[in-house]
């Protein structure tokens, strides 16, 4: 809510301002002292580790001091039954025990169970280490949720190997290690950048003493929580470093330090990468790739699964979507995304972007392309992060920073003025901030936040107050259209954004559905997935016939409940997409066998569905043989095999016909699906490849073959 007006001459020094909540220090209602909270921390991260209703905290520790043991904090509300927003440090009996020098963390339910897993980003400034994985071990782990196992020796897979064909990794096996592989990385995240379904790792790097060399990698999940690199150029490196020409590894075309192509001829994913935002910046509802630097203008890879047909695939399209020079200065560190003036695209506030050491924010058009900068007022500290809260409860995103000193707030007013609002609303500081994260976490309806302090400092909680609570509902602008389709067994995908007056990493948190009705009936619900940044993935059953209305609904952690409106897309019955494909081995009689079929390919009416074969030689035994791994074009007996192995037969028949070429085979969908070998391949959904074989004694080989017939099968 908005206070009540001032009067003049206050008013007219600061204007419009909704003066809204102030913060206050949390130091009573956190861990404090060695070993608890005087580290060099660099990241401080949110979930509810053990899910008992309650934001935990975890820190990144050691970062440039050197090898640390990372911490966690849990809310002691909740499951806990003491007071909300009051945390103990329950790193001893929760935290594997590795001392490492982490830079960032990140929580990601990895492996799909349910639970916030951890992902630990180290560098190798120091000493030579990996990046780990920590696994929640409630879900499918089996115990309890909360407690984290260090997983890093399995969930890396073929590190360092590469055949050619089926593992490419692109890492010099010399920098491989029993857990990892060394990198001198500083930011991770992940999204699902393949679509399908689960969470992939991106990793930065800053490279070897910060020099920008070694590249960033993809690391895609096999969807159980275990990743291996996405490289398929197949090219692999003879060290850290990737030298210009080489393959872009993971983006199309050959690297180049600072390309300014965007055709896909060239890239660059070597740079010195100091953070990742991840989130659909061009409106197609793929997760885009912008990548931070250090020293030079930041990098936007654009995901082109869409345009291929869904094949992963990455383009640099920096200069499409950014002018020349947008981030010159030396130290910009970290950037935001987010939809700072409430059109529902993303704009962009990047710290330290702009001469000497100021901060700049970009308006985006519906393309994704970022205007000019805009400087901010007052913001020429050395900042090292920034995160989008909603400071007033006016709905839209104000700027928190976390820098070298006083902590700083901009209250956002129409038109994108950032006013600077931080005498008024923080506590005075002096600490050194490498992080902020903000949240809910004493559950009074605003947002609180934590910041991470370097050189020992103790870290902080600021505590919001005095604004009431939040009730802006989340916003569902944009809406995937599902195509049109036939009934089958496979769901239907589709993807809608999310936005809100919280930053892109509390929005994926939300409680996100997709809701759907056919032919006007009643609604019916199935939840909705994180893809990363702004977007939500939901999959609709594949079965519905008729038209079929969908919309998805937002539910953010105040309870607010948001709308979208609804799209629809017609869905017919199935029909097995049955065709035929592949040449018949014509007989000794001059016989072109033929596979034809009748009715359609259902589970639930399997003997309706008949496979048929005609112009066979007139009495002789003869069987259909088929696959579910796709078609072949294979030379087989004097004639060509249409069916790829392996391969499982039907029962022998006799072919009858009274005459030369008028013998047959008939068979059904439920003489594939009672087959001893046959049955447990066949099922809604899977693909049927099939072929006619019979005797043939005058032919050469004995044999006849007929033409391929293939068939989708319907549920």
């Amino acid at each position: 809510m908005r206070s009540v007006l001032f009067a003049s001459p206050f008013l007219a020094l600061f204007g419009g301002l909704a003066f809204g909540q102030s913060f206050t220090s949390g130091a009573g209602q956190i861990p404090q002292g060695s070993p608890f909270n005087n580290s060099w921390t660099e990241n401080v991260d949110f979930a509810d580790v053990d899910l008992d209703g309650d934001w935990d905290a975890s820190f990144a520790d050691g970062g440039d001091f050197g090898n640390d043991q990372n911490r966690l904090w849990i809310n002691l509300g909740g499951a806990q039954a003491g007071t909300v927003g009051f945390f103990a440090d329950e790193t001893s009996t929760r935290f594997p025990v590795v001392l490492d020098q982490s830079r960032d963390s990140d929580f990601v339910d990895f492996d799909s169970d349910g639970d916030p897993d951890l992902f630990i980003t180290n560098t190798a400034q120091s000493s030579s280490q990996p990046t780990r994985w920590w696994v929640n071990n409630g879900g499918l782990q089996g115990g309890s949720a909360g407690f984290y196992a260090d997983q890093s020796s399995t969930r890396w897979l073929f590190l360092g190997v590469n055949n050619g064909s089926t593992h490419l990794s692109s890492i010099s096996p010399a920098l491989v290690l029993a857990v990892g592989f060394i990198d001198w990385a500083c930011d991770s995240s992940f999204a699902d950048l393949d679509d399908d379904g689960d969470m992939d790792l991106i990793q930065s790097t800053y490279g070897n003493l910060v020099l920008g060399k070694s590249p960033t990698r993809i690391f895609r999940n096999d969807g159980l929580g275990f990743f291996e690199e996405f490289n398929p150029s197949g090219f692999q490196l003879l060290g850290s470093d990737l030298v210009n020409g080489s393959p872009g590894l993971w983006a199309e075309g050959t690297h180049q330090h600072d390309s300014v192509d965007t055709t896909g001829a060239q890239c660059d994913v070597a740079t010195a990468a100091m953070g990742i935002e991840l989130a659909d910046i061009d409106g197609d509802f793929d997760v885009d790739l912008l990548l931070g630097e250090k020293y030079e203008d930041p990098r936007i890879f654009a995901n082109r699964t869409q345009e291929n047909g869904g094949t992963l695939s990455m383009r640099d399209v920096t200069y499409l979507k950014f002018q020349p020079n947008m981030a010159p200065a030396i130290g910009s560190y970290e950037q935001e995304l987010g939809d700072l003036d409430g059109d529902g695209d993303l704009d962009l506030y990047g710290t330290n972007w702009a001469v000497p050491f100021c901060d700049s924010y970009f308006v985006a058009d519906q393309t994704g392309a970022f205007g000019p900068p805009n400087g901010v007022a007052d913001s020429c500290p050395r900042d090292q992060d920034v995160e989008f809260i909603d400071y007033d409860l006016d709905g839209d995103l104000d700027v928190l920073i976390g820098c070298q000193g006083q902590e700083r707030l901009y209250e956002n007013q129409p038109g994108i003025t950032l006013v600077d609002v931080t005498g008024l609303a923080l506590p005075q500081d002096a600490t050194i901030s490498q992080g902020v994260e903000a949240a809910d976490l004493d559950q009074d309806g605003d947002f609180d936040f934590m910041s991470a302090n370097f050189e020992n400092q103790a870290n902080a909680l600021h505590l919001g107050q005095g604004a009431g609570s939040d009730t802006h509902a989340p916003k569902l602008m944009k809406l995937e259209q599902a195509p049109n389709c036939e009934a089958s067994a496979q769901p239907t995908r589709v993807r809608a954004q999310v936005l809100d007056n919280a930053s892109l990493a509390r929005i994926a948190l939300y409680d996100v559905s997709a809701e759907y009705r056919v032919n006007g009936g009643a609604l019916q619900s199935v939840t909705a997935r994180t893809s990363g940044g702004q977007v939500f993935r939901a999959l609709l059953p594949g079965s519905l016939v008729g038209t079929v209305e969908y919309r998805f609904t937002a539910t953010d952690e105040q309870g607010n409940l948001g709308v979208s409106a609804f799209q629809q897309f017609d869905a017919t019955p199935c029909t097995g997409s049955v065709a035929t494909y592949c040449t018949s081995k014509v007989s000794s009689s001059g016989c072109v066998p033929s596979m034809s079929s009748a009715g359609a390919p259902s589970m639930s009416a399997p003997a309706a569905f008949s496979l048929l074969t005609n112009n066979v030689e007139q009495a002789k035994n003869g069987l259909v043989f088929f696959g579910t791994t796709g078609a072949s074009s294979a030379p087989f007996q004097d004639g060509i095999l249409c069916v790829a192995t392996p391969l499982y037969r039907l029962g022998v028949l006799g072919s009858g016909g009274a005459n030369t070429c008028q013998g047959s085979f008939a068979y059904t969908l439920a003489d594939v699906l009672a087959q001893p070998q046959g049955g447990p391949l066949v099922a809604a959904g899977v693909v049927v490849h099939a072929q006619a074989w019979f005797r043939d004694p005058p032919s050469a080989s004995s044999t006849g073959l007929s033409n391929g017939l293939t068939f989708q099968v319907c549920p």
